[in-house]
């Protein structure tokens, strides 16, 4: 039988985010669920503790931990409330990962930095009305143009969408090559326009 043997950082961690979830998000999880309202302060703060850039480089803004310490952090939320987790998964494990496994130096300094600090948190657009999650069946689709990408199609259900200061918005790239498998998907960052 294997026994996990945390290290005194792991234990830090579960115990910080254990704590934080008890103090700062249980109290309000019934009344947040009950009228839809969005977790604004308590993001600000786990983005002040590290969380929300777990895994990212020092060099870009984060804390540069494992998986262990993001996994013990996770359950910690996520055991209080969900969808705090799901905003702190989406942050870390889909937007923050991709800028900086893909993305430019130049991106990573203008979108990582703030992303793995709490300045924003991203959302993840994916799924589609006719698709779902299936990425390789969706039909918004990616143009490059001068000066960017022309996007165009729709996306719903969208992790943080409404508060987002970036959007990491999946897209098929358009084709001028019929030999190239139709099937990619491409990732396009686009900034929040709306007023903060």
């Amino acid at each position: 039988m294997f026994t996990l043997q945390l290290s005194d950082t792991h234990e830090m961690i579960r115990d910080t985010a254990r704590q934080f979830a008890r103090d700062e998000v249980a109290p309000s999880t019934i009344d947040r669920d009950k009228n839809g309202i969005f977790p604004t302060e308590i993001i600000k703060k786990l983005g002040e503790l590290g969380f929300l850039g777990m895994m990212v480089s020092p060099e870009w803004g984060g804390s540069g931990l494992d998986a262990l310490s993001y996994v013990l952090a996770m359950e910690e939320i996520s055991a209080v409330d969900a969808s705090v987790g799901v905003v702190l998964s989406v942050n870390n494990s889909l937007v923050c990962w991709g800028l900086e496994t893909y993305g430019t130096d130049a991106q990573k300094e203008k979108w990582l930095r703030p992303l793995a600090t709490g300045q924003i948190h991203g959302a993840f657009c994916l799924s589609e009305p006719e698709a779902g999650s299936d990425a390789t069946s969706q039909h918004t689709t990616a143009e490059k143009v001068d000066g960017g990408w022309s996007l165009s199609g729709t996306k719903n259900w969208i992790t943080n969408g409404t508060t987002a200061g970036t959007y990491l918005v999946m897209a098929k790239p358009e084709l001028r090559d019929s030999s190239l498998d139709s099937r990619r998907t491409s990732s396009v960052f686009v900034p929040a326009t709306r007023a903060r």
